[in-house]
């Protein structure tokens, strides 16, 4: 069941309540050419009360794909992917990155621990390759048609979804 804090309270107030509530889970994103993409993930990681978004490289998101939850979110921008990689590596997180073409594990198998980094790739060029290398984990989501690919948005929400399924019931 989902909690909502009390809406008549200031922004700063909301944010704190969430804060309260958070997950440790965090999720990266390889900035997409079409920002509707990105505007849309941070959504969908609202939905599931992540702790931080990190988005790497410097193209907007389309804040009206957010509707409006970007406000409520602690995001983190990042111009490359080696800043986010010295990051992730100062601070010891665990990268569990979206990638089918060089996956090591089915995302059913994944460990994706309660800590993890969901990374997610743009849709022309995946996540590249100083994120895979600096890797924990390379998951697939299954596929079972003649797509190549999920589009990122819908990869970023099963993802979360199976995440959620395992550490937040």
């Amino acid at each position: 069941m989902a909690y909502v804090p009390p809406l008549g309270l200031p922004l700063d107030e909301v944010r704190a309540e969430l804060d309260r509530i958070r997950f440790p889970l965090r999720i990266a994103v390889r900035r997409a050419k079409n920002p509707f993409n990105v505007g849309s993930i941070l959504r969908t990681a609202h939905s599931f009360l992540v702790k931080e978004i990190v988005l790497i490289g410097t193209e907007p998101f389309y804040e009206r794909a957010a509707m409006g939850m970007h406000r409520y979110e602690h995001l983190r921008e990042l111009e490359s992917e080696a800043a986010f990689v010295a990051l992730a590596q100062r601070e010891g997180w665990h990268l569990s990155v979206l990638e089918k073409d060089d996956a090591n594990v089915s995302l059913w198998n994944a460990a994706m621990p309660r800590d993890t980094c969901l990374v997610v790739g743009n849709e022309d060029d995946g996540v590249g390759p100083e994120i895979l290398a600096a890797a924990s984990e390379v998951i697939a989501i299954p596929m079972y048609g003649l797509n190549h690919s999920y589009p990122m948005t819908v990869a970023a929400g099963i993802a979360l979804a199976e995440w959620a399924r395992r550490h937040a019931g």
